[in-house]
């Protein structure tokens, strides 16, 4: 076997055995975080957590009701905001995104938008509403996970409309439709099933947010709908919950944070299944 060739060999084989261990160590710590969870939280799931608000201090029994349909409105409200104003900034970007400043300023905006850490998007919301207002409050909290929301929705939406064949759009141009029509009418539906797919990652993405919560929405311990006042939400109260000295407020938050988990990743495994069906071409 020629030399050259032996030791490119070897070394093909020493970097596949270091990725290997590298993956199996990963794959390995994942799934006992997933085992620990399931076998912690899934003790905790029945009825009452579902029906019930959350206990007071030291009280027996109790439940994550209240949390669950704040973090519900929160997290539908949001989504509300992010995904017209996601979509027609991902529509404007894909546009005239080469030919305007505006859109490349937006895109670089919103690159850092997405890197940003969560808490100082909290911190930015607390500034700018809370510390007005003079009080936490639900939309305080919809409005810092719509910020986390917006950027995911829109750099979906650009990158998917740039998958769309240019004959396509020529094609619709050579019929006289004028360029919002193209876009709105021909590449978008094309592309409906990816943008969809970066909606619900999007969703994925905020329904576990809890650090920009703490400084907007914080928390009640008892059962509120209006977004005008503090509101309970999940992850608030599973980091309440599992620093507590109660056994049955950690039992409550190992279930609310089996729920967020499944959850998630029954949203990732949907919008996963709906872009392998539709890719454009």
């Amino acid at each position: 076997m020629n030399p050259v060739y032996r030791r490119r060999l070897l070394q093909h084989r020493i970097g596949m055995l270091f990725s290997f261990l590298a993956m199996a160590a990963g794959l390995i710590v994942l799934a006992w975080i997933l085992l620990t969870l399931v076998i912690k939280g899934f003790s905790a799931i029945n009825i009452g957590m579902l029906t019930q608000n959350t206990p007071s201090p030291g009280g027996d029994g109790g439940g994550l009701l209240n949390p669950i349909i704040g973090s519900l409105m929160m997290v539908g409200i949001g989504t509300l905001i992010s995904t017209p104003i996601g979509i027609l900034a991902g529509i404007y970007l894909a546009e005239y995104g080469e030919e305007s400043k505006l859109a490349q300023t937006t895109r670089f905006v919103t690159d850092i938008m997405l890197s940003a850490p969560s808490i100082v998007i909290g911190l930015f919301v607390y500034a700018i509403y809370v510390a007005n207002v003079g009080h936490f409050s639900g939309w305080a909290g919809t409005f810092a996970i719509s910020l986390i929301a917006i950027p995911v929705v829109v750099r979906t939406t650009d990158n998917m409309l740039k998958l769309v064949p240019s004959s396509l759009r020529e094609a619709a141009f050579s019929l006289g439709a004028p360029r919002w029509k193209v876009a709105m009418m021909i590449r978008l539906r094309a592309v409906k099933a990816g943008v969809v797919t970066g909606v619900l990652l999007a969703v994925a993405r905020i329904s576990g947010e809890t650090a920009p919560l703490l400084f907007t929405a914080l928390n009640n311990q008892f059962f509120s709908t209006n977004m005008n006042q503090p509101i309970a939400n999940l992850p608030v109260v599973i980091n309440q919950f599992a620093m507590s000295p109660y056994d049955n407020w950690v039992a409550l938050a190992w279930g609310g944070a089996l729920l967020i988990t499944f959850s998630v990743l029954a949203l990732n495994i949907l919008s996963r299944t709906m872009f392998s069906q539709r890719v454009p071409g």
